[in-house]
């Protein structure tokens, strides 16, 4: 089969959003990390390295043909303290619904907190007078700088600590699923269950926590039982009706990984029941493709199988989960090798390749499809590919058509100071030669730079016919 044609419709490259850029620099030399659809298909969420979530709304005439690609703009943008590592949009978002525009974040020390994906802008200060009108004031004067803008305050916060110090959790991974009643957050050696009609005002504790191992006084963590580690990884199993297609709002059981290559199933029905436990270091290196800690768990449309995606690892793991944990297949050829989190996404495959499809991006830019993926043993080749970004692919993120595709890039790069400008160096003099000898000693330092970083959206069409397909159609003979 041959894969379809793969075609730009739209794209940014401005993480930062709509908000003014701060002179920090996290936030000049800012990339993008993930891309999220939102429930109903129309609305993209990313984060960024500056700490902000951005929400584009795509218009109904995306796909419409035109000269070039559509230039994406954030439609609100938010602004966290710290760092996150994990968002959740709500998983019935729909936008003629204003109530349904939120979404989850966790940042390092705070709460979970729910925002409003289109928080109201801030009201602007009264421009100041022009100076033809004030004339008689004395011109040194100068008006007073306006009020920083501020961000209106989270529509609830969820607490998750530590009882003996009374710090906050480090949340690892959050998870969403619907029909939206309850989150799920992953911690250091627990998984915790939120009811989200009860924030901190209502209850300070979550509605159940899961030690993933019996005791973290042990010398052994647990005396090598259960599953330990930071949980950085959620996955909620899709529960797939008789017609073969996922029941709405239903949800099965709970896949969670750590960065210590432990793998759990939970059944959070039966009150967090621990279904199995294992670790993917002895499948990995049987498959010689490396890894350094679960940073993704993605099952498969079907519910049978799990994907699990490792930082630093040039493949990805296949599990079959029917009663056992057994590794079905690895997923080859995909150049993931960083602590950069690459992540994946996966798709129903088509009735002629059946099983499911797996798509991937790699450290150089690129963007795997791997087909038929669970009818097959083994290592797995690749599909099918194409050149997506000039960067790390930091998240592929498949519409629920099947017929779009985004895709988020960036990374740091060092670069020498030596590669800088070296017509400026020559022209300086021989009298500053201790203070030109001094900066040259400290530019030629390396430097970590943002080559490129972008978010762009692509249309899958059909196939590009072949050569002698379009000779066919125009009634040439090929065989003479």
């Amino acid at each position: 089969m041959d894969p379809p044609s793969v075609n730009l419709v739209a794209s940014t490259s401005n993480p930062n959003g709509s908000l003014p850029p701060k002179d920090e620099a996290h936030t000049r030399d800012s990339f993008f990390k993930s891309v999220q659809w939102s429930a109903d298909g129309t609305t993209l969420f990313t984060s960024s390295f500056s700490n902000r979530i951005c929400t584009f709304v795509l218009p109904e005439t995306l796909l419409e043909p035109r000269q070039s690609p559509l230039e994406l703009t954030a439609h609100s943008t938010l602004a966290l303290p710290e760092p996150t590592s994990a968002i959740a949009p709500c998983p019935y978002f729909a936008l003629e619904h204003p109530s349904t525009q939120t979404l989850l974040t966790a940042s390092t020390d705070h709460p979970i907190q729910l925002h409003h994906a289109f928080p109201p802008s801030p009201a602007q200060p009264p421009s100041p007078p022009s100076s033809s009108s004030s004339s008689d004031d004395n011109d040194e004067t100068t008006p007073p700088p306006p009020p920083p803008q501020t961000q209106p305050p989270p529509l609830a916060s969820f607490r998750l600590i530590k009882h003996e110090t009374e710090a906050y959790l480090p949340i690892a991974s959050l998870l969403w699923p619907a029909p939206g009643t309850h989150f799920i957050a992953g911690t250091t050696n627990r998984i915790a269950l939120f009811d989200v009609s009860r924030p901190d005002a209502l209850s300070s504790e979550p509605l159940l926590s899961i030690a993933t191992i019996p005791s973290t006084r042990h010398l052994a963590k647990g005396g090598g039982v259960g599953m330990r580690g930071t949980v950085s990884a959620l996955a909620a199993q899709p529960v797939v009706s008789n017609g073969g297609g996922g029941e709405s709002g239903v949800w099965g059981l709970l896949a969670a990984g750590t960065w210590t290559r432990n793998l759990g199933v939970y059944d959070l029905v039966r009150s967090g029941e621990c279904v199995a436990t294992w670790s993917v270091a002895g499948a990995a290196r049987e498959a010689r493709v490396g890894g350094r800690g679960v940073m993704q768990t993605v099952w498969s449309p079907c519910g049978r199988y799990l994907v699990v995606n490792e930082r630093a690892s040039t493949g990805l793991l296949v599990y079959d989960l029917r009663g056992t944990h057994r590794l079905l297949g690895t997923l080859e050829g995909r150049d993931g090798t960083t602590n950069q989190r690459l992540s994946c996404d996966v798709f129903p495959g088509s009735e002629g390749a059946g099983g499911f499809e797996v798509w991937a991006g790699t450290k150089t830019g690129d963007v795997l499809v791997w087909e038929g993926v669970g009818n097959q043993e083994g290592a797995v080749e690749r599909s099918w590919d194409w050149k997506a970004h000039g960067s790390a692919v930091g998240a592929t993120a498949m519409h629920t058509s099947g017929s779009v595709v985004a895709t988020c890039s960036g990374a740091w790069a060092f670069v020498d100071g030596d590669e800088d400008d070296s017509s400026d160096s020559s022209d300086s003099s021989d009298e500053s030669g201790s203070e030109a000898s001094s900066a040259r000693q400290s530019s030629s330092k390396p430097r970590i730079v943002i080559e490129e970083t972008s978010l762009k959206v692509w249309s899958l069409g059909p196939s590009s016919p072949s050569l002698a397909e379009r000779e066919n159609a125009e009634g040439v003979d090929t065989k003479t």
